[in-house]
């Protein structure tokens, strides 16, 4: 992350606690985002689609059901991320903005890099390489593959709106395209 994205993303943290969520922690969402993406990602993996409707906005579950009866299998395996499988995790952008009626938002995306032992080629679809990291000897290895994925999250901060955080966009490259 460059400098200026960085002190831009603790600036808008600032104005979140002194404006919408005095309570807010970006160590304590984060949290929670990695526990969001993996119970999701999982849920996606399996097909279970209906149990998303709480977590991920009406659009993006609309989009998700077309996009997941679409992939083959060893591309759905590959969506589920084990919480202790995330690698590396960190905010991409962060946006504060009102709609025309006067509500308030925030939305942060958030990049997430995991393991995943799903059986994929080395060259997936777009010609782009997947990662791959080999464990144990040379007779008995065990691949993984190092895969990324993006989720934003959006909360409503107008006042006796749900406090709930929503996701609104879903990306894993090269699986879900």
């Amino acid at each position: 992350t460059s400098p200026f994205a960085w002190l831009r993303t603790r600036f808008y943290y600032l104005l979140i606690r002194l404006y919408f969520d005095q309570e807010f922690s970006i160590e304590e969402f984060t949290r929670g985002a990695k526990q969001a993406f993996s119970v999701v990602s999982k849920l996606l993996s399996q097909r279970k689609l209906d149990l998303l409707e709480e977590l991920v906005s009406a659009e993006v579950l609309q989009v998700l059901k077309e996009k997941i009866s679409l992939l083959p299998d060893s591309h759905r395996d590959a969506l589920a991320a084990d919480i202790d499988a995330i690698m590396y995790t960190t905010e991409g952008d962060v946006r504060i903005y009102y709609d025309d009626d006067g509500r308030k938002f925030v939305s942060i995306l958030m990049c997430f890099w995991y393991l995943n032992g799903a059986n994929l080629p080395d060259e997936v679809p777009g010609g782009a390489k997947v990662f791959q990291i080999v464990f144990g000897d040379e007779n008995a290895k065990e691949k993984k593959h190092l895969l990324t994925a993006n989720y934003e999250f959006q909360r409503e901060f107008t006042e006796g709106a749900k406090p709930d955080w929503t996701i609104t966009r879903i990306e894993h490259p090269r699986l879900l395209e």
